[in-house]
């Protein structure tokens, strides 16, 4: 009986999951929630030192990183154990990995080792700071790659100092990159026949997402400072507090200024000269932000966010986790699903597809709970499957 797959979109594919800890894991969440037949590759018990890394099976952190995959359990760091690996990549699609660079080289599963058995493989690799360099074999940790991405820089009040963001963006965006490269890499096979190596780092990924604030440098030489909630070229645009609490406001262009003074009753700014235009808002921020702090300390958010919307003109409340899943759009759009046949509830997929969707099938898996259904897949026989789990290689 085929195993049950989130998708029917990816199921052609099998993907060799060697990934630990949260940038590698959020990559393969991809193409697991999307179909493709992922087996979680660890090693056997017995043989684990230490915490384990990525946290407890038990965590919220695990179970939201590794559902709609199957364990495997072998011990790469025997001859045995890596023959085994071999094998299985000779029928794999992907094998996805975010060791330190040199240790596939260790184990002799590199993509060079792998592509002379399956030259049609695609091999992704996310690492701290590239495979090569001066800074490849350093520790890569998502907070360091935020700072030396630029993130942390334009981070946080003026003057307040660098101040992380409150998700590890670095290894999100890094594990989605390389999701993306995968998918690339395996359309091209379809007209070259050949995979590829698949490359990216928690810094790539970080420097990449500075995105307008990096092109600002490239482009004109402008190094980009903390702003707090201040938007560096949509002026009004930040955080305002209202009587019960706090609104997000953002302009663009003198149409949704023009809107927003006219929706707040606040006409006479409009024909203020230090406010005609975006260049005078922006050098007089600090006074127009004041004024219209003066109006928004009158209602409340919730009476804001209606009379601003109704305007057309952008805004909305502030929420903490809890209030943002009780809101009724994020409800409607159905991001917190649960698995099937679990007591669990989990973040599904931010997109759709309309013939093909994506839903948590199956919770994470055991350790090892898959190992003879997943080897007899792959060929071998009972009695191969007896020997090497009695010789602790699985």
């Amino acid at each position: 009986m085929p195993a049950p797959r989130a998708s029917s979109a990816l199921q052609r594919f099998t993907v060799l999951d060697l990934t630990r800890v949260r940038s590698g894991p959020t990559c393969v969440r991809q193409l697991a929630d999307w179909g493709a037949n992922v087996i979680k590759i660890e090693m056997p018990e017995h043989l684990e030192e230490g915490d384990p890394m990525g946290g407890p099976r038990d965590g919220a952190d695990f179970m939201n990183l590794h559902r709609n995959k199957r364990s495997l359990t072998l011990n790469l760091k025997s001859p045995e154990g890596v023959a085994l690996f071999r094998r299985l990549v000779a029928k794999a699609d992907v094998v996805v990995e975010n060791f330190r660079p040199d240790v596939k080289d260790r184990l002799g599963i590199a993509y060079g080792d792998l592509r002379m058995i399956n030259p049609r493989v695609v091999y992704g690799s996310i690492s701290g700071f590239g495979q090569d360099g001066p800074y490849a074999k350093r520790p890569g940790f998502d907070q360091i790659a935020q700072g030396m991405g630029g993130l942390m820089s334009v981070t946080g009040l003026p003057g307040q100092g660098p101040v992380r963001a409150g998700i590890p963006l670095a290894d999100l965006t890094a594990g989605l990159f390389c999701a993306l490269g995968i998918l690339t890499a395996l359309l091209e096979r379809e007209v070259s026949g050949e995979g590829q190596w698949v490359q990216t780092s928690l810094l790539q990924a970080q420097a990449f997402m500075l995105d307008f604030q990096a092109a600002r440098f490239l482009v004109k030489g402008e190094v980009a400072k903390q702003a707090g909630n201040n938007h560096p070229t949509s002026i009004p645009t930040g955080v305002f507090k209202t009587r019960d609490g706090y609104l997000n406001l953002a302009t663009t262009g003198q149409a949704i200024w023009e809107r927003c003074a006219k929706a707040m009753g606040a006409d006479e700014l409009i024909a203020r000269p230090e406010y005609a235009k975006m260049s005078l808002r922006s050098q007089n921020r600090d006074k127009l932000n004041a004024e219209l702090q003066a109006y928004f300390e009158k209602d409340d958010t919730a009476n804001w966010v209606e009379k601003l919307n109704a305007a057309g003109v952008p805004c909305g409340p502030i929420y903490a986790i809890d209030q943002m899943f009780a809101d009724t759009q994020v409800k409607h759009l159905g991001i917190a699903q649960k698995v099937d046949g679990a007591d669990l509830t989990l973040m599904g997929q931010p997109f759709g597809l309309s013939r093909t969707p994506s839903h948590l099938d199956t919770p994470p898996p055991a350790r090892g709970a898959q190992n003879e259904e997943i080897l007899a897949e792959f060929g071998l026989a009972k009695d191969e499957i007896a020997a090497l789990k009695a010789a602790g290689t699985i």
